[in-house]
């Protein structure tokens, strides 16, 4: 049976001539149960007193046929779930491209889910499921010779083919279906991909493992650019709150999701709504996932954010003998050879040899100068973060839940979670070693490789990890902070965790969270989505009026004018902002954290950092902005959304939100063009604002729409409702979903 889904949406998800069929049966039956009641068939009475005594029996046979009725009602209600089982599994796509799989079984709903996302991105899809297999090179060229190497080297192909034998039987089955419903649509559909991508097929399970660990545990966990030691402007991050019913202004629990990720390749969301017997779950998850990520069912709803997780570690190997030292002697490395294949312009490929190397820490990325430096990483010998997601998708209620989330399966990211019975959570969830000694900031640098004493082997168990449930404040947030600043007043000490689980720290981002949530004693629906879309920068609400003081003190007359445009500004980084612009410019022109006075303090850690360190050089640098932005934009008080624009595709709007270093909630990441303006890369894509009420209330947005195929017309269809910072409702029955119904596809059995 449905075990998520009311008796009005069992009803809702018949077609008509079913809906008829039923009800048709229902009056056969009712009235075939009154006749069967035995009412007499008497003649008229030839006086009142039969004639009395038969409208008294009458009424009886009436009570009694209604209480037959009520029995009947109630057999053929409890029998819907049997009655109207799916025969066929089925994808319904609504007008936004959200395909709503209603599938007979769960096998079925993982193979209208491959099918589904080959249909809305089947030309990444398959180009991601090429790199994950490391001979991106061999099919597309030189330009993903890195990237193959990165692979192969963290032996990502090889890995996947174990997890895939380490599945359980149901989900090898379900990741088979997966993989099954991708080829059928090629099959069916092979026009419609790019031609170049094709060569990747038939797709197998061993696929999605492989994509699952590049993404989770070789970008998020460890990113091949921080091993480079490449500093990367735009980086994964997230919002996430919890809100107890006390702190609602319905009585509900909410749930916000708003993750922060690039606007293209891996890191793309990808919106869903999968239906089979015992599980009815909406959310996204990243293109090329056999499982929805971020999700909500009838009775629980979670999301992620990027936690300051120190799942990896660079070890320095001391070489000797064709070997390394370690505790005293030398030891042989573990050696790969493996081929390259690259192809060539002419169509030809060429084969160059790579020798992976392995110590008892991990492979080696490098190797010079008499040392080596090794790289371990958490979690690659977990292969259940798949099957785990689904476990969470079926949980009914917390602990349920939480017996999902105790086999540490999934390697980092904070947890955030909601229900219908009012409980919230933050879990500073990861696999996180276990290790003799030594800080977070220690354990962020290069280790000594020559001991055993720092090589960590296990990790803490669930209840070691930092977790917070139903806070007094009512309310929970993350912005990308350590666990200690989820709410106020603070629940979680530090001293009492081992110092290298997480830093400590609160950056302005995760300050303006907090403090839109505290200042709201009563939240509504309304304005959590609201408080989703603020643009208002909390540096600017830190430091503006110093440095405005300052100006006029210390300043010329440009820095003056400068400091007339900066009192005027709203604060905020919407399109007609003005202001804006010239104070962004001039935080490019300081250093931070150098710059305030007072560093930021565990003690008072929403009101620190603040104050100017040298206000005159603050003035210099004031100086120097105005001066580039009155250059390149002829005013000071250019608006906003003049210079920073949205851009996806062919279309570009004016642009609101910003870097998330400024403090502000609604993220978007901007990169500079040649003419001066900036247009949008990534930060806000999938948001969802949900409400645990009967029935849930949710809305949602994928911001740059649900597909990347060129031909399909979801290709960017939301970009203009993220620029007007609005959400669309979410449609999860059937009855709203044929309303807004776009295609009906049917899988033959």
């Amino acid at each position: 049976m449905y075990s998520f889904e009311s008796e009005g949406e069992k009803c809702d998800r018949l077609d008509e001539p079913q809906r008829s069929h039923i009800k048709g049966a229902e009056v056969s039956s009712v009235e075939e149960g009154v006749r069967c009641g035995g009412l007499p068939r008497c003649s008229n009475s030839r006086d009142g007193v039969y004639r009395g005594r038969r409208e008294k029996m009458q009424r009886r046979f009436w009570r009694f046929g209604l209480v037959v009725l009520g029995l009947i009602v109630v057999l053929l209600v409890g029998g819907y779930g049997r009655a109207i089982l799916p025969t066929a599994t089925e994808i319904l796509w609504d007008t936004y491209g959200v395909p709503h799989v209603f599938a007979k079984d769960a096998r079925g709903a993982f193979q209208a889910f491959g099918w589904a996302q080959m249909q809305s991105h089947g030309d990444l899809l398959l180009r991601l499921y090429g790199q994950a297999r490391g001979r991106a090179a061999e099919y597309w060229g030189e330009s993903y010779l890195d990237s193959d190497r990165w692979v192969l080297t963290m032996g990502v192909p090889n890995r996947a083919r174990r997890w895939y034998q380490l599945q359980s039987p149901a989900f090898q089955s379900y990741l088979e279906a997966f993989a099954a419903g991708i080829n059928q649509y090629v099959q069916e559909h092979g026009d419609l991909i790019d031609d170049k991508v094709e060569v990747v097929l038939p797709v197998n399970p061993e696929d999605a493992l492989a994509h699952l660990q590049r993404v989770l545990y070789f970008t998020f966990v460890v990113n091949p650019a921080q091993v480079a030691g490449v500093e990367e402007k735009y980086s994964a991050g997230s919002n996430a709150w919890a809100i107890a019913p006390s702190r609602s202004a319905n009585g509900h629990a909410m749930l916000l999701a708003n993750p922060h990720l690039l606007w293209s390749d891996r890191f793309l969301w990808y919106e869903a709504q999968l239906q089979a017997p015992g599980v009815d779950i909406y959310g996204a998850t990243l293109v090329g996932f056999p499982g929805l990520a971020i999700a909500f069912n009838n009775n629980l709803g979670w999301t992620y954010t990027v936690n300051t997780h120190d799942g990896w570690d660079a070890y320095e190997l001391q070489l000797q003998d064709d070997g390394y030292l370690f505790d005293g002697k030398v030891r042989a490395f573990e050696t790969e050879n493996l081929t390259l294949r690259v192809k060539q312009q002419d169509g030809s490929v060429r084969s160059q040899p790579l020798l992976v190397s392995r110590s008892v820490h991990g492979p080696v990325i490098s190797q010079q100068d008499g040392k080596a430096l090794a790289l371990r990483v958490v979690g690659l010998d977990q292969p259940g973060v798949l099957e785990q997601w689904w476990n969470m998708a079926r949980a009914k209620n917390l602990t349920q839940f939480e017996a999902a989330l105790q086999r540490l399966q999934l390697p980092m990211f904070t947890v955030m979670y909601a229900d219908r019975k009012g409980h919230i959570m933050h879990l500073f969830n990861g696999q996180v070693p276990i290790r003799q000694a030594g800080d977070y900031q220690y354990w962020s640098g290069v280790i000594p490789g020559e001991t055993s004493k720092t090589l960590w082997t296990k990790y803490h168990a669930y209840q070691d990890l930092p977790r917070v449930v139903d806070p007094a404040s009512g309310w929970l947030q993350n912005a990308n902070d350590p666990p200690w600043t989820t709410t106020f007043p603070q629940v979680l000490d530090p001293a009492k965790f081992p110092a290298y689980m997480a830093p400590q720290f609160m950056h302005f981002r995760a300050q303006r969270s907090a403090r839109m949530l505290d200042e709201d004693r009563q939240i509504s629906f309304e304005e959590m989505m609201q408080y989703k879309h603020s643009t208002r920068m909390e540096l600017s609400d830190r430091i503006l009026d110093n440095l405005i003081l300052v100006a006029r003190e210390y300043g010329n007359e440009l820095v003056r004018q400068a400091a007339d445009v900066l009192e005027s500004w709203d604060r905020q980084t919407e399109a007609n902002s003005r202001g804006a612009v010239l104070f962004t410019a001039w935080t490019n022109e300081v250093k931070f954290p150098e710059v305030f006075a007072t560093p930021w303090l565990f003690c008072s850690p929403r009101t620190t950092p603040n104050g100017l360190a040298n206000p005159q050089s603050a003035v210099k640098a004031l100086e120097t902005a105005a001066g580039k932005v009155k250059q390149a934009y002829g005013t000071l008080n250019v608006r906003w959304g003049d210079v920073f624009q949205l851009q996806y595709g062919n279309q570009k709007l004016p642009g609101n939100g910003a870097f998330d270093n400024l403090g502000v909630f609604r993220t978007v990441w901007f990169a500079p063009q040649r003419d001066g303006s900036y247009t949008s890369i990534g930060g806000d894509s999938y948001v969802a604002a949900i409400e645990f009420s009967n029935p849930i209330r949710a809305m949602t947005l994928n911001s740059y729409g649900n597909s990347t195929q060129p031909h399909s017309q979801h290709n960017g269809d939301q970009l203009s409702l993220f620029a007007q910072k609005q959400l669309r409702p979410v449609w999860r029955s059937r009855q709203d979903i044929q309303a807004h119904l776009e295609e009906h596809k049917v899988f033959q059995q």
